[in-house]
């Protein structure tokens, strides 16, 4: 095949968004720089669509980053204009950043702030001269965390500046004061692109003057500060280097606060952060927060009184039975999956969770079947329970009960397969899926024909 027919190709691959396809023609031997039909090279194609996929495929094929389009631009450039982090991240791998001129970089991290400075509506308006209507849309930026498209005057990007700029002073090791970095994340919230990227590269700073700036906004007056802290501390607990960073400063810091933080939502995200930890003082925390007015403390509360699903103390089985009974469907839900292994408590918690299975929530009858299917309750009242979640709409839930009761070898299960029905895509090495395949393998094997 000529190189043009693969630039041809390649071309028709990136319009189709085709990564695979892609990868298949570069291995093969296109130009990774081929030029799209537009005159731009294929690259800002797929940055115009913000399909990360394809950039990556076409970064790790060889396609330059850099490459001057003739526009004058180049395609990070064109990225960082387009305003998403992810396909900004995806165009910048370590070596790519190597090779970059301190000029390419004070370039780079110039349009971002300027960007970041003006707001994506007041940049496109400098840009366009248009005065019309801003029309926003929110969606995911990448897997988990959401960022606003704006468009005007025919032109769309993406708001996510501050994670941009905060991405790559990182990235070119560029030093930035953590006040100036928590206050691009408090102006958003934690599922935000420039929240998060905020928050995980304060975290892999590791220093101990980073560590003391960040924790210091815990006596902040505004809720988001004390609110990214918690985060950070829980970031802190993702190993690098083999081993987390001041767990036990962490763990100290946390103790104290869990019991002076006033403000319910932060509490709640604080005690999550806390649980993480093996901390001395962890199950006294607890005790003392179990009566809590804000549900969501009390539905952090058991996990305090665990250890690997073992009460820790006869103080604590007493706190869970109490909280299993507790008058908000999530935090008994909590107590039960947290106690679920503890004998003594198995009975009230059977008890409710055939509650919570008639809850008028469908996502709290869902939670119920999912404790109620390995449950070690092996009674005849479980087991009906199960049978009767086999007429909710939601299929997850009916497949929950299934499971449930093919782990009993129940006599219902092969109808309850049925209820199940058809499994899409997703589900080819589903536990559950294989629970029921499993059972159906055996009975034929027991029954021939």
């Amino acid at each position: 095949m000529s190189r043009d027919d693969l630039g041809d190709r390649l071309s028709a691959a990136v319009g189709g968004g085709d990564a695979d396809a892609v990868r298949d023609l570069l291995e093969s031997g296109a130009d990774p720089d081929t030029t799209f039909v537009d005159g731009l090279s294929v690259m800002c194609a797929a940055i115009a669509a913000y399909d990360v996929a394809l950039v990556s495929a076409l970064v790790e094929g060889g396609a330059d980053p850099c490459l001057t389009q003739p526009d004058g631009s180049t395609p990070l450039e064109r990225a960082i204009d387009a305003g998403s982090p992810d396909t900004v991240a995806a165009m910048l791998p370590p070596d790519v950043v190597r090779r970059l001129s301190e000029a390419t970089r004070e370039r780079l991290l110039a349009s971002a702030r300027r960007w970041y400075a003006r707001g994506a509506a007041g940049e496109l308006r400098r840009r366009t001269g248009a005065s019309g209507p801003v029309v926003s849309v929110r969606l995911l930026d990448d897997e988990y965390h959401y960022v606003d498209q704006v468009s005007l005057g025919g032109r769309t990007v993406r708001a996510g500046h501050g994670a941009i700029l905060t991405a790559l002073e990182w990235s070119f090791r560029v030093p930035t004061p953590v006040d100036a970095i928590i206050d691009r994340a408090i102006r958003t919230d934690e599922y935000h692109v420039d929240w998060w990227t905020a928050c995980w590269t304060l975290s892999r700073h590791r220093s101990q003057e980073t560590w003391s700036a960040v924790v210091a906004h815990r006596f902040h007056p505004a809720q988001r500060h004390r609110h990214f802290v918690a985060l950070y501390l829980r970031l802190l607990e993702s190993p690098v280097g083999g081993t987390p960073f001041r767990s036990q400063e962490s763990g100290d810091l946390l103790a104290v606060w869990a019991l002076e933080e006033d403000d319910g939502g932060v509490l709640a995200r604080v005690l999550d952060t806390y649980t993480d930890h093996e901390h001395p003082l962890l199950e006294s925390v607890g005790l003392q927060l179990c009566s809590h007015p804000d549900p969501r403390v009390r539905a952090q509360v058991p996990y305090a009184l665990v250890e690997e699903f073992v009460v820790t103390s006869a103080a604590a089985r007493a706190a869970l039975a109490v909280l299993v009974h507790d008058p908000v469907p999530e935090v008994r839900m909590a107590a039960c999956g947290a106690g679920r292994k503890d004998s003594g408590l198995q009975s009230a918690i059977t008890l409710s969770l055939v509650g919570l299975a008639t809850d008028p929530d469908p996502l709290v009858r869902h939670a119920a079947a999912e404790q109620l299917a390995f449950s070690s309750d092996r009674s005849a009242t479980v087991a009906d329970t199960l049978a009767d979640l086999l007429g909710e709409e939601d299929q997850s839930t009916r497949l929950e009960a299934a499971y449930g009761l093919a782990l009993r070898d129940h006599p219902r299960t092969a109808e309850a397969i049925d209820r199940v029905g058809e499994l899409g895509v997703g589900f080819e090495h589903d536990h559950r899926a294989s629970a029921l395949r499993t059972w159906q393998w055996k009975r034929n094997r027991a029954h021939p024909g």
